[in-house]
């Protein structure tokens, strides 16, 4: 999803005009769009399904990095011990 300068970025003043043009455009393209005033960015404008599927993805891959520094470290347990923890024995 990288992003197309020529069609991605919009002046604020665009959205004021119409903004429903702008929300279809992210719909379809599933990129976001970067908004700004003044030649400056201020906000960025995505689908919300967008938005919650790499939300998901940056949860996940915390506590995949999260897991690997644990392991690195030396703070692991057995399975037995995690299955002991949340009540499975």
């Amino acid at each position: 999803m990288g992003i197309k300068f020529s069609e991605d970025i919009v002046p604020l003043s665009d959205l004021k005009v119409n903004p429903g043009k702008v929300v279809s455009h992210v719909a379809e393209t599933h990129r976001p769009i970067l908004l700004t005033s003044r030649g400056r960015g201020v906000a960025v404008v995505q689908a919300l399904k967008d938005y919650e599927e790499e939300a998901e993805q940056r949860t996940f891959m915390q506590g995949v990095v999260k897991g690997l520094m644990d392991l690195e470290e030396g703070r692991e347990i057995s399975l037995k011990e995690v299955k002991k923890r949340i009540g499975m024995e």
